[in-house]
């Protein structure tokens, strides 16, 4: 009889986190004042956790600063994190390029092993070819 091992809640937990692709959207490039700012990655981030295959969605604390950032009250301005299931990683490009089509915003896809990958865009066509190179590093494993 093969038996396969027991994980227990944070294992398993863990385990679906490493396999889950960390996409990082910033909405700094808009150009909004800091209020508004803050209220659109609000609203960004709960239209966000309805996207299908987006596991979470959460503002950047202030540990996790880039350079030349600005915060306000332990999260970064104009900052979310979102995690992501890799098969469906269309569709959260799919639901940006369709928010913001015609706006700039940075994405920065980290894949569950660690590479990252830092993109821009400010149209549809855009959009789609950030997809593209998204799916194409996705898909590209690194040499071992």
């Amino acid at each position: 009889m093969i038996q396969s091992p027991v994980l227990n809640h944070t294992e398993a937990v863990d385990m679906v986190a490493q396999s889950n692709v960390q996409v990082k959207i910033s909405l700094i490039e808009l150009g909004l004042d800091d209020e508004d700012l803050q209220a659109a990655v609000a609203n960004l981030r709960s239209q966000l956790e309805e996207v299908d295959g987006v596991e979470a969605a959460n503002l950047v604390p202030v540990e996790d600063a880039p350079k030349n950032s600005k915060a306000l009250g332990g999260w970064l301005l104009g900052l979310l994190n979102a995690e992501v299931n890799p098969a469906n990683i269309k569709k959260l490009f799919q639901f940006l390029g369709d928010r913001f089509g015609n706006k700039p915003i940075k994405i920065g896809v980290k894949a569950p092993d660690g590479r990252e990958l830092n993109i821009e865009a400010s149209s549809r066509e855009e959009f789609e070819f950030a997809l593209q190179k998204a799916q194409e590093f996705l898909n590209d494993k690194p040499n071992k």
